[in-house]
């Protein structure tokens, strides 16, 4: 049925995941002209100042740039101090409700690019997940023209929970435009999204289920915590665990605490699906969609909180 929906609604399937979101929430309609007019201006105007009055446009950029930096390590500041004193914070925490709710179904979409050999560890970190199977659907969301995915899915046996979907070609080819396509395939009341390399620790999907189940109507998102399994390789991986420690441990959950727009990250998200529905999903026409995302909760009322469950992922050990 999926085959025959998806062969005979093929071009409505296509405008529908590339028009998601409204015209005036995306990227699709940006007039382009009109940028370009702007940043020669710009450029004409710092030159025309650097010939004739180079004195000011050093202080205007060393102005700029000032408060701009400081501006920036206030807010980190801020955050570092709500880390250091979470006890005194309890103001800023959402209130919870007790509840037996029974668990939600599940949701879960990975995206793939031309995977080979990772596929077999991805299926094994699938299947440590410990969630009832009944409840838990895994999309595997690649593009058509794919040709090494679909390979190596050919010769991989897959089990009932877990289905692959072929995303056909459109305007644009975007990772969120993929994630928009496959959203109509999914029947959770939760959607997740994991990227292929993720090992996610096995209770993580009873803990989002609980933490969406206290939390407020208003909560449309939970963040979990990323960190790397190989941080100790050599010293760039260690930067990278440094960057990835600080952004998910300390300045995300500060945004959340300050109630500010959380940036969200590419993998383990998780999302109620009718506010997720309500705002359009993904902007296909942004490459940056999960933080455009976490932006558009914040402006339509919603919020984001982090969870401190972790899912491992491999760290760049060149350059």
């Amino acid at each position: 049925m999926r085959s025959y929906i998806t062969t005979t609604d093929e071009t409505a399937l296509i405008h529908r995941a590339e028009h998601r979101v409204a015209a005036r929430e995306s990227c699709r309609d940006l007039n382009f002209e009109i940028l370009h007019i702007a940043l020669w201006s710009l450029t004409a105007v710092v030159t025309l100042t650097s010939a004739f009055a180079p004195a000011i446009k050093f202080l205007t950029f060393a102005l700029w740039g000032t408060l701009t930096l400081i501006a920036n390590m206030a807010l980190k500041f801020t955050t570092v101090i709500l880390f250091l004193h979470r006890g005194a914070m309890d103001s800023f925490k959402y209130k919870r409700r007790v509840t037996d709710a029974p668990l939600p179904k599940i949701s879960i979409m990975v995206s793939l690019f031309k995977e080979s050999a990772i596929m077999n560890h991805l299926l094994a970190n699938l299947r440590q997940l410990d969630y009832p199977k009944t409840l838990l659907q895994v999309i595997l969301v690649m593009e058509r023209d794919d040709i090494t995915t679909a390979k190596t899915l050919s010769r991989t046996g897959l089990p009932p929970w877990i289905t692959a979907i072929n995303v056909p070609g459109g305007t644009i080819n975007t990772k969120p435009r993929a994630l928009d396509y496959a959203l109509d395939h999914c029947k959770g009341s939760i959607i997740g999204v994991y990227d292929a390399e993720d090992a996610p620790e096995p209770g993580q999907l009873r803990k989002v289920a609980r933490h969406f189940t206290q939390g407020d109507e208003k909560l449309a998102c939970v963040q979990g915590t990323l960190d790397f399994y190989n941080a100790r390789t050599n010293w760039l991986s260690r930067c990278f665990s440094i960057e990835y420690a600080t952004w998910f441990i300390i300045i995300l959950p500060g945004l959340a605490r300050l109630r500010l727009p959380v940036p969200l990250g590419g993998t383990t998200l998780f999302f109620r699906r009718h506010i997720l529905e309500e705002l359009g999903g993904w902007d296909s026409h942004n490459v940056t969609g999960d933080a455009d995302i976490g932006i558009r909760f914040m402006r339509f009322g919603y919020h984001t909180e982090l969870l401190p469950t972790v899912t491992l992922e491999e760290a760049s050990c060149r350059g």
